[in-house]
């Protein structure tokens, strides 16, 4: 699943009273028809249309296929700096009049997000809004740096690096994804550097460099454009034409697009001291890329693991030995390489040892035997019914329509999307387990309580 998935699945599970599996009529009725319309413009803009006549609304979703993977050295955090600053105006949009002009036309679900793989801008407008949209998206693809000036961009950064140190840097545990990533992949790979950014390269960044990362990645043809909900497909396109067609296509950027999982040689292990009050751990995998062979298979086992009072990390961990606050697994899926990902909490008392002790003797069985058949149909119920249940929103669906976009190549993918957990089974499953979850190759993180230390934590034997 991707980071945005996990973020929307979770409490979607917990919303539906933790498990789907008593719904299984959910994931056994008809599929809903999702039929898309692809084309790509002259200057290279990927369109990708959808009808729904039974909603009122239209949800505009753009994907800039741009993600911190692939900013340039010494360059880390521009994907997400330019998150914040197309929201500030463009040409013949003034500074902070975006949201006005949405919010006057009905709008909501507002919003832009940045991930290792892309940066994508989305909004849900009345139908009869829809030009509207077109018109404020165009403008900030075109004409962005009309607007941008060295104020603009230095408030931005600023906004950015606060960010960060509201949710890492000031946050409890909040370095330790931090130090997982720079451990799980060598300053080599694109993955390295996390999405938020880098304080040292953005202080060393300047307006120039702004200019050259937008026109180098904010171009047409590095673009993809959802329109889905009550359109009329020939008059969406003449108005994606009229705003969007004008804009050149510009040289094809370097985007990095094939796999390069991660390697790791034994198990390895990084203890962190910080200012908290309880211990945790975090067992980390590296994992197949989205949509490969083996990523299905591993959502399929982090429910098995740790979705509901039955799943064996929780009912182990949190009921019978009652040493875990806390615990959750899950596969983090991304475009080059993923991660399966064990966190616990200890209650006081409880140490890491004795929390990885009780992991490991949970992740021995699932090598050692296959799940049983129910659990095998639980987690696919669970998994086919979230998917399901996710698309009824249409934002949700316009944006699952760019997701398969990029990372299959079609936005008509729903189908083999269900498809491929519909085809899990035990034998699959337990071939999973004992190839991507070994008792080796993979990395420990030890959090230990340590007064003076940072909250959010340093390396042991590290500069604070």
């Amino acid at each position: 699943m991707s980071s945005t998935w996990i973020r929307w699945f979770v409490p979607a599970l917990a919303a539906l009273g933790g498990s789907l599996f008593t719904s299984h009529a959910i994931a056994q009725q008809q599929l809903p028809s999702l039929a898309v319309q692809q084309s790509t413009l002259p200057n290279g803009l990927r369109l990708i249309l959808h009808v729904d006549p039974t909603t009122p609304t239209v949800a505009v979703n753009l994907w800039y296929h741009v993600g911190s993977k692939d900013e340039p050295a010494g360059r880390n955090g521009f994907a997400h700096l330019f998150e914040h600053l197309m929201f500030q105006g463009s040409k013949n949009v003034g500074e902070d009049q975006l949201f006005m002009y949405l919010e006057r036309a009905g709008a909501s679900d507002t919003n832009g997000t940045t991930s290792l793989d892309r940066t994508n801008y989305y909004t849900t407008v009345p139908s009869n809004q829809l030009e509207l949209v077109l018109w404020l998206e165009s403008d900030r693809m075109g004409f962005l740096l009309d607007h941008v000036d060295q104020n603009t961009f230095e408030s931005q950064r600023s906004v950015v690096l606060n960010e960060r140190r509201q949710n890492y840097v000031d946050a409890p545990y909040g370095m330790v994804s931090q130090f997982i990533q720079e451990r799980l992949y060598p300053s080599s790979h694109p993955y390295h550097n996390l999405t938020i950014g880098s304080p040292r390269d953005l202080n060393a960044s300047t307006l120039s460099d702004v200019h050259t990362f937008y026109k180098t990645y904010y171009v047409p043809n590095n673009a993809s454009l959802v329109i889905a909900g009550n359109i009329d497909p020939q008059e969406t396109k003449r108005l994606v034409d009229k705003y969007f067609g004008p804009i050149p296509k510009a040289p094809e950027p370097t985007v990095f697009q094939h796999a390069t999982p991660a390697h790791l040689t034994g198990e390895q292990i990084i203890e962190v001291e910080a200012e908290v009050e309880l211990p945790r751990v975090v067992v980390v995998y590296p994992s197949p890329p989205f949509f490969a062979r083996g990523d299905a298979e591993l959502d399929a086992l982090s429910l098995i693991l740790s979705d509901g009072t039955s799943s064996r990390l929780v009912k182990r961990l949190e009921y019978d030995l009652q040493i875990a606050k806390e615990v959750y697994a899950y596969q983090a899926s991304h475009q080059l390489a993923s991660q399966f990902q064990i966190m616990a909490t200890a209650k006081p008392g409880i140490t890491t040892k004795a929390l990885l002790q009780a992991i490991d003797d949970e992740l021995e069985q699932v090598r050692r035997a296959p799940p049983t058949e129910i659990e095998v149909q639980r987690a696919k119920a669970n998994l086919e019914a979230s998917l399901v249940f996710h698309i009824e929103q249409i934002g949700h669906r316009a944006d699952m329509f760019n997701l398969y976009a990029q990372h299959t190549g079609t936005a008509d993918y729903f189908a083999q999307d269900i498809a491929r957990y519909r085809a899990l089974t035990a034998s699959s499953l337990h071939r999973a387990a004992q190839s991507y979850l070994p008792r080796s190759d993979r990395l420990v993180v030890f959090v230990e309580p340590t007064p003076g230390a940072p909250r959010a934590g340093r390396v042991k034997g590290g500069k604070p």
